[in-house]
């Protein structure tokens, strides 16, 4: 009994939250060993021939195009699951795409630095194309009460997950010959190949435990007889509309915007800011692997948290912790302040996303949770392609990132100041009269 209490507290007391829960552990190990590991080794290795700021700056605007890709694609696809009631076949389609390319990763050897961007960035538009699916699922499993815990749940797991192998992969690169390698690019590589394999696995419970959705077989006028790809045209121009009805849900897809630009650029920009300051690689790594560490308890903490004070208060308590985390890192120097850098990002990073995404699950229609997540996945991979461009411009205008770090805090600010226009409960109601309305619609 006191076991299913702990499990229902932490919103993993049912098979399929559980099952839903393991894709975070998936492609959390493309987030952290891939995400982490691979900004190095690139300037190191298959750009060794560049000038160190200019391959830096080509990093940059590879995962600026990645994010763009994606945002192009992600509301339409979503629309597409929606009627047909596929996001799982989505889901697994760019699950293979993201796995394929990822495991290129181990041919990105000395000089081959397109092939390796191209490898990378085609990866980036898998992963990411799949958590737009995988989101999408959430609002399906979840009730109200319990979403807040399930999706916190699903980021502790997730850096539990992907801080084991990170770990794992750390060692294999600190001492290869212990795993029969010859050095320590060749364990870097194995080590890219290890997240396919991972990522692959790990996806396995979803695609058996968790249901599709219902498709949403409604046909409005004039769209019996019309093609899929134009009936979700159709519809996602109908969606972008009705965002105006949803108002809630709009002002927080800009809050998060903003502010999730800000998060995106720590997570992805964290190891070229510390390698350009001087941080040796060994201690970036370790840091790394200690914000999964404490993102795993304070991940599980917000779920609570927000339960006490609310989803909105919750989020706001991060994002003050983020705008004086942003301060600190434009003045630290030493190795000792980056690791305190590392410990504050990870008590507020996991809550500040997932509590976005439970929030945002509540705010929209159910049957309308796929192309509604591909717009937040636009938004929030939109917001890491700003900040990812601004360290580009600005190494490359004046070889240094330090003023990019600093402008951080505005955007908490603001975002901030745009999550305080939403009005929570209002957003709920009109989420569950367009449902009801729908459903009359379809039973007629």
């Amino acid at each position: 009994m006191a076991y299913a209490s702990l499990l229902d507290r932490l919103g993993l007391h049912r098979r399929e939250l559980r099952a839903w829960a393991y894709y975070d552990v998936a492609n959390s190990a493309f987030m952290t060993t891939v995400l982490m590991i691979f900004p190095v080794y690139f300037v190191r290795v298959p750009a060794s021939g560049l000038a160190a700021e200019v391959a830096r700056s080509r990093f940059a605007f590879a995962t600026s195009l990645a994010v763009v890709l994606v945002g192009l694609l992600g509301p339409f696809l979503g629309a597409v699951a929606d009627y047909r009631g596929s996001k799982k076949a989505f889901l697994g389609a760019f699950l293979a795409l993201g796995a394929s390319a990822t495991a290129a990763l181990a041919l990105a050897t000395e000089g081959r630095w397109a092939f390796a961007l191209a490898a990378f960035v085609v990866a980036n538009v898998g992963v990411t194309s799949t958590l737009a699916f995988y989101n999408a699922l959430l609002p399906a499993i979840a009730s109200e009460s319990e979403v807040d815990r399930v999706s916190t749940a699903g980021f502790a797991m997730g850096y539990l997950g992907g801080g084991i192998l990170f770990a794992l992969n750390l060692w294999m690169i600190s001492s290869p010959a212990t795993f029969g390698l010859p050095d320590e690019g060749s364990a870097t590589r194995l080590a890219f190949a290890s997240v396919a394999v991972w990522w692959v696995l790990f996806a396995i419970p979803l695609f058996r435990h968790v249901k599709e959705p219902p498709a949403r077989a409604e046909a409005g006028e004039g769209e019996r007889g019309e093609g899929v790809l134009r009936i979700a045209l159709r519809r996602l121009g109908g969606s972008v509309r009705e965002l105006r009805h949803f108002r809630d849900a709009g002002f927080l897809l800009l809050a998060f915007l903003i502010y999730n630009d800000a998060v995106n650029t720590i997570i992805r920009m964290a190891t070229t800011y510390g390698d350009e300051i001087g941080i040796p690689a060994s201690h970036m790594m370790l840091t790394l692997l200690m914000v999964q560490l404490v993102g795993v308890p304070f991940a599980f903490a917000f779920g609570l948290l927000a339960d006490r004070v609310g989803t909105k208060r919750a989020i706001f308590v991060a994002l003050a912790v983020y705008a004086g985390i942003s301060v600190y890192a434009f003045a630290l120097r030493t190795p000792a302040q980056f690791f305190v850098l590392g410990f504050l990002v990870g008590t507020v990073q996991g809550g500040a996303q997932a509590l976005a995404r439970s929030l945002f699950a509540t705010l929209i229609p159910r049957h309308k949770a796929g192309e509604m997540f591909g717009f937040f996945g636009v938004f929030d991979r939109f917001g890491g392609a700003i900040g990812s461009f601004v360290f580009g411009v600005m190494l490359a205008a004046t070889g240094s990132s330090r003023p990019a770090i600093l402008t951080l805090v505005v955007f908490f600010a603001l975002g901030a100041w745009l999550l305080g226009e939403v009005d929570v409960e209002r957003g709920r109601r009109l989420a569950r009269e367009a449902e009801a309305a729908a459903h009359e619609a379809g039973a007629a």
